[in-house]
């Protein structure tokens, strides 16, 4: 088949997929829009905020080893992100020659208060993916009510056709809100494990710094 006249036809059963669903493939298609959305704003923001871990640790651990902890905040403020904001954090209270416990307890609040930058809106991803399915679901409860309504009311000849095209209809919505239930869930579980892997490596490189400053408090320049 000729690849244009296949696109318009799968671009028409869309169409009449939608028409025949009713007013609920309404909700679907705003809830599937919310989560494209929400996917690619998702996938912008944590692109924007990474950093690569192995460079940037390298650069602070040497810094730190040699006493300019001035130069490693600067490093910092050169490419702001969860996890440089989060050391830089540590290096301030490390600076100003605060005792072991407040270094630690700077580079937690820091945690607490980038997380949520990680994380922003992708929890929605989940509740999207739910209330499609559940909307998908009622379009066809009222799908087929309405359904065995025309067949009651049908002659016998005619009433295993209604039901048939009844039922197809009603499926349309159950159909749909799955396809954006799958999109939306294995989206939010894919960002889940991204941001996991952001939370670990924050906690993972403050507490690698805060034991290299406490080991070169000495080497420490004014």
């Amino acid at each position: 088949m000729n690849p244009v006249v296949e696109a318009a036809d799968n671009t028409n059963f869309i169409l009449r997929a939608f028409h025949e669903g009713g007013p609920i493939m309404i909700i679907i298609a705003i809830f599937a829009v919310m989560t494209v959305f929400l996917v690619i704003e998702r996938f912008l923001k944590l692109r924007e905020i990474s950093v690569d871990k192995k460079e940037f640790t390298d650069q602070i651990y040497r810094l730190v080893v040699s006493g300019d902890l001035r130069g490693a905040v600067s490093f910092c403020d050169s490419r702001p992100s969860p996890l440089t904001n989060t050391v830089k954090a540590g290096l301030i209270q490390a600076m100003n020659k605060r005792p072991d416990e407040e270094i630690q307890v700077a580079m937690d609040a820091a945690v607490l208060r980038e997380m949520p930058k990680v994380e922003g809106a992708t929890s929605f991803l989940a509740v999207f993916g739910n209330v499609a399915v559940l909307a998908g679901l009622l379009g066809t409860i009222m799908g087929m009510i309405s359904s065995f309504r025309s067949v009651a009311s049908a002659d016998n000849a005619t009433k295993a056709a209604e039901l048939s095209k009844g039922i197809s209809h009603a499926l349309n919505c159950t159909a749909f809100g799955l396809l954006v239930a799958i999109l939306a869930i294995v989206a939010y579980g894919v960002f889940q494990h991204v941001i996991q892997k952001r939370e670990n490596e924050i906690i993972e490189t403050s507490m690698t710094l805060l034991n290299l400053v406490v080991a070169n408090r000495e080497k420490v320049r004014e």
